[in-house]
């Protein structure tokens, strides 16, 4: 990287709605010894989007965000130059990366540079979109079942918004634990998405009786229950819950204002050791990733925009 030179990007440059989102090139980021420059063909638009537009994840930063500013937590592509300290990676490989408020700049560009630790290569038994949106929504979901619930084999966790993208990740990551699964999922396309990732119950959430059915179905009681989506039934679910029976949620799932005391919140951090367990995981067999819609990047504002209707799995942009 001799002489200057400038990348195509989506940025801001001021916090606020989607009409803020404007298309800038900007320089390319410079890279450390310890980072690598990926050409980003496709990045993921994750549902935590809107809110970094907004501004509401300055008050976690540790130092204030400058202007022009790149969103994007997630995507994947082709290493396009190392760090000189970077030993796990090469010039043209296929990799996935996941820097949530990454300092030089998200993945609504280009050309992102992160560092290494954050970067995997491509499961041979993924595509490069389906790499591309996955990371920071499996980590939640990995997060929520292993570290938060502490999932045991053989316990019936419910997974609430299963057909979403935590959702349907969490599924299949219950079942690698042996968990039995009840998947709550969106609908008569969230039940047929979801059937396919062999729960043991599917039920859809949209239903009047849901609390019959989960208590004909599961009679002796949940162990657990996953909530990635919000909902005015949240809190009948409570009722399928074993004495001891636990609760947790990520934050940014608005739940109903009686049940926040009983539901323990997380963060789905990226962080090395977690990513790298997502990543075997993903990589150790059969691993379905679903990417309902891709829009080109210079239409971000419409993937924001479905971010807020009903959809299942990920969206993502084609940059490249």
């Amino acid at each position: 990287m001799n002489s200057p030179q400038t990348m195509h990007t989506i940025s801001i440059n001021k916090f606020g709605g989607s009409e803020e989102l404007k298309p800038q090139d900007l320089p390319l980021p410079t890279l450390d010894a310890n980072e690598v420059l990926i050409r980003v063909e496709y990045a993921g638009v994750g549902p935590w989007d809107p809110a970094e537009l907004h501004g509401e994840f300055e008050q976690y930063k540790s130092e204030k965000s400058h202007f022009p500013y790149i969103l994007g937590s997630e995507g994947a592509g082709v290493i396009e130059a190392v760090g000189t300290n970077v030993k796990n990676f090469k010039i043209g490989d296929k990799v996935y990366a996941s820097g949530f408020l990454n300092p030089k700049g998200g993945f609504y560009a280009e050309y992102v540079a992160i560092d290494e630790d954050l970067v995997f290569h491509v499961p041979k038994n993924l595509s490069l979109e389906q790499a591309a949106v996955m990371s920071g929504v499996g980590i939640t979901a990995l997060r929520g079942i292993e570290d938060t619930l502490n999932l045991k084999p053989g316990e019936c966790i419910l997974i609430f918004g299963a057909s979403g993208g935590i959702g349907h990740l969490a599924v299949q990551i219950a079942k690698r634990l042996k968990a039995r699964v009840v998947a709550v999922a969106s609908g008569k396309d969230g039940v047929n998405l979801v059937s396919k990732l062999n729960p043991d119950v599917v039920l859809d959430g949209h239903s009047e009786d849901l609390v019959e059915q989960i208590n004909q179905k599961i009679p002796d009681g949940l162990d657990a229950i996953l909530l990635t989506a919000g909902g005015k039934q949240i809190k009948e679910l409570f009722k399928c819950l074993k004495p001891q029976g636990r609760v947790v949620a990520p934050n940014g799932v608005t739940l109903p204002t009686e049940t926040v005391p009983l539901v323990k919140t997380y963060d789905g951090n990226v962080e090395h050791e977690i990513l790298e367990r997502f990543h075997k995981m993903a990589e150790s067999g059969k691993f379905e990733v679903h990417v309902s819609q891709i829009f080109p990047l210079e239409k971000v504002v419409d993937a924001h925009q479905a971010l807020s209707e009903h959809h299942l799995g990920k969206l993502a942009l084609k940059v490249h």
